[in-house]
């Protein structure tokens, strides 16, 4: 018998995308990347240029994304029940 895959993060319901964490799993992910954002955000400084703080919460998001969409339900349009 093959098993259903066990998905970290369900499809939202409706929309595109994904809502919180089903598994430990995914609750370490999150709890991780937002401890790296802030982390890498203070690390940064407050210095007045903007660019490095965009480019770097632009890496995390898609870092995020990435893992979400290799560890989550398939991504597709849903419109409810």
């Amino acid at each position: 018998m093959t098993q259903a895959p066990r998905y970290w993060f369900a499809a939202k319901r409706y929309g595109w995308g994904w809502g919180l964490p089903l598994t430990w799993q995914g609750w370490v992910v999150y709890g991780g990347w937002f401890a790296a954002l802030f982390g890498g955000l203070a690390a940064l400084g407050l210095r007045r240029a903007p660019v490095p703080h965009l480019i770097f919460v632009m890496i995390m998001i898609g870092l995020l994304l990435a893992i979400c969409y290799r560890k989550g339900e398939p991504p597709r349009w849903r419109w409810g029940d």
